[in-house]
C-alpha cells in the first residue's frame, strides 16, 4: 500500500483531492460523520463554513484502530491548520463543492482500500457453550503459533478445558509457552491496542458478542461461518489457512460498520454508556399498555410513538429486528439510522432512515402511563421511568470486519434470507429463438400441441367467439393455424369459457 505525505497549496484539501485522484491511500471515513454531506449553496454564510470545518476536524481526528493505519497518508496536521486559518472563511462556491465531492471520492476509495497490517497478536473469540468448536479453537491456534510469530489469545475459560487440552498444547513445543496467552472482557475493554486482528468462531451471535467486548477502539475483525444463519460471517473455516495466509501476506480490506453510542440518562444525569453494533430497542416491557415515546432530533420533536416499541437500527441491524418488524434492507455503506416502529397503533407510521449525523433522543414523557425499557444489541436491558430518555449517535468507533469479496452483503442476504429466490417461469416455446442455440433442436413434440383444436376453431359460433377478443387474423379462425395467436387462444378456451 502506497504511503505518501502530500504537500498543502492555498486551496486547503488540494492534498486530499490530489491523494484520492493518485489513489493514495487516506484516513479511513468513520460510519457516521457528516462530512461528506456537505450540501453547497449559492450563498454559504461564515456559520455554515465552520460548521463544515468543525465537522472536518472530527473526520480527521476519529480514534478508529483503521484511521491509525492510514496517519502517514496524508499531513492531517498540516491540512486542519490551512483550512482553519482565515482564507477558509472566504471560500468560493466552486471550491467548496470540489472539497464535497474530493470527500465522497475519499470514501469510495477506502471502501476499495487494501490495509497491510503488521500481526503480532491474534484473539479468537469461540461461540460460548458450544463444545464442537472448542477443537477447532485449539486446531487454528496451533496452527497460528507454528507457522506464523504471533502471541495467540484465547477464552480465559478455556485455561482449564479438558478439550482445548491447554497443558499438552505446550508440551508440543517451546515456542508456544510464551505465545499462548488468555483473554478476559476487562482486558479486551482496557487495553483493545494489544490485539491486531480478531477471529471469530461461531454465527453472528458471537461477532455481536465480540462487538460487546469492545466497547471503544475494535481490531479487524474476521468471522468464520459456525453458527446458524451468518449475516456477518463470510468466511468458511475448513479454508482458514488461505484465508489467513492471505491476511498476513496481502492485506485485508474492511467493511467499516456503523456503531451506535446510546447513552442513557436518568433524573437528568447521565446513566451509562454503550455501544452497539445492531439496534437500540425500547419496548413496554413487562407492561400490558402500549408504550408513549417522544422521538427528537436534534432536540427538535419528530413524532410521539404510541406503539409497543420503537427500533433504531444501524444499517448492520436492519437484517435482524428491524427486519422482522417491517424495517427495510440497508446496505452497510449507507450511513443512515433506520426508524422502525413495533405494532404502531396507527395506519400511517411507516418506517424510516434519517441520517447518521443526526442526534435522536426517545424519552419517556411525563404523561406516560407506565414506564419503558431499552435493550442494547439484546445483551442489557434498563428500565426508563417518567422523564428519562436515551440518546442515540452514530459512533466514532466504528467496527471493520474483513470483507471476502465486494458482493459480501448481497451474498449474505441471498444465502440466508433467500432473497428473491423463486422457479423462474417457462418460455413458450414457440417464442424461443432456436437459432441462437444450435445445439437444441426442438423436437416434434415441443412444436405440435397434442389436442385436436381443428373442431373449434372450423365453426362459425367459434369465429364470432374469437372475434370478441380483438381483431384476429382471419387465417388464424379458419384454417387451424399453428400460430402463436391462435395456440393462445385456444388455451384460453381449454381453460374456460370466456365471460
Amino acid at each position: 500500500m502506497l504511503m505518501a505525505r502530500q504537500s498543502i497549496d492555498s486551496n486547503g484539501m488540494s492534498a486530499v483531492l490530489s491523494a484520492v485522484k493518485n489513489g493514495i491511500s487516506l484516513p479511513v471515513q468513520a460510519p457516521g460523520n457528516p462530512v461528506g454531506s456537505v450540501s453547497p449553496s449559492p450563498s454559504i454564510s461564515a456559520t455554515t463554513r465552520r460548521s463544515a470545518l468543525s465537522g472536518l476536524h472530527d473526520y480527521f481526528r476519529k480514534p478508529c484502530f483503521v484511521h491509525s493505519r492510514f496517519d502517514d497518508a496524508v499531513d492531517v496536521a498540516k491540512v486542519l491548520k490551512e483550512i482553519s486559518s482565515d482564507n477558509f472563511d472566504r471560500i468560493s462556491h466552486s471550491s467548496l463543492v470540489q472539497t464535497a465531492t474530493g470527500v465522497r471520492e475519499l470514501a469510495k476509495r477506502i471502501g476499495q482500500a487494501t490495509i497491510n497490517i503488521n500481526v503480532r497478536s491474534v484473539l479468537i473469540v469461540t461461540k460460548a457453550r458450544d463444545n464442537s468448536l472448542i477443537s477447532l479453537t485449539r486446531q487454528l491456534a496451533q496452527w497460528l503459533m507454528l507457522t506464523r510469530e504471533v502471541n495467540v489469545y484465547v477464552d480465559a475459560k478455556l485455561r482449564l478445558s479438558k478439550r482445548f487440552n491447554a497443558d499438552r498444547l505446550l508440551d508440543e513445543n517451546d515456542k508456544f509457552e510464551s505465545r499462548l496467552r488468555y483473554w478476559t472482557p476487562e482486558l479486551t475493554n482496557t487495553m483493545p491496542d494489544l490485539f491486531d486482528l480478531v477471529l471469530t468462531l461461531g454465527g453472528d451471535g458471537t461477532v455481536l458478542y465480540t462487538s460487546w467486548l469492545f466497547q471503544r477502539i475494535v481490531p479487524p475483525v474476521l468471522a468464520f461461518s459456525l453458527g446458524s444463519l451468518g449475516f456477518l460471517t463470510n468466511f468458511q473455516f475448513q479454508d482458514y489457512q488461505a484465508h489467513l495466509n492471505r491476511v498476513f501476506d496481502d492485506g485485508i480490506k474492511v467493511n467499516l460498520r456503523m456503531r451506535f453510542t446510546c447513552t442513557v440518562f436518568k433524573g437528568g444525569h447521565q446513566s451509562e454508556v454503550h455501544e452497539v453494533i445492531n439496534e437500540i430497542v425500547v419496548d413496554r416491557g413487562p407492561s400490558p399498555w402500549i408504550s408513549m415515546l417522544e422521538l427528537y432530533g436534534d432536540n427538535n420533536l419528530l413524532t410521539m410513538v404510541q406503539a409497543d416499541g420503537l427500533i433504531l437500527s444501524t444499517p448492520t441491524g436492519s437484517t435482524a429486528y428491524s427486519l422482522s418488524a417491517g424495517g427495510s434492507l440497508v446496505h452497510p455503506e449507507i450511513p443512515a439510522i433506520s426508524v422502525t416502529p413495533i405494532c404502531p397503533h396507527t395506519l400511517s407510521f411507516r418506517p424510516m432512515l434519517l441520517p447518521d449525523s443526526m442526534l435522536l433522543k426517545v424519552s419517556v414523557p411525563r404523561n406516560a402511563r407506565n414506564t419503558a425499557w431499552a435493550s442494547f444489541d439484546g445483551r442489557h436491558r434498563v428500565e426508563l421511568r417518567s422523564g428519562d430518555y436515551v440518546t442515540v449517535t452514530a459512533s466514532q468507533y466504528p467496527f471493520p470486519t474483513v470483507s471476502a469479496s465486494t458482493m459480501d452483503y448481497i451474498e449474505s442476504v441471498s444465502r440466508t434470507l433467500k432473497w428473491n429466490v423463486r422457479e423462474q417461469q417457462k418460455p413458450f416455446t414457440d417464442y424461443v429463438d432456436t437459432d441462437r442455440d444450435e445445439s437444441r433442436i426442438p423436437s416434434q413434440e415441443e412444436e405440435e400441441w397434442d389436442i385436436d383444436d381443428s373442431a373449434f376453431f372450423s365453426t362459425s359460433s367459434s369465429s364470432t367467439m374469437l372475434s370478441s377478443f380483438g381483431s384476429a387474423p382471419q387465417s388464424a379462425v379458419t384454417t387451424g393455424s399453428s400460430s402463436p395467436l391462435h395456440k393462445g387462444f385456444s388455451f384460453l378456451i381449454l381453460n374456460g369459457s370466456p365471460k
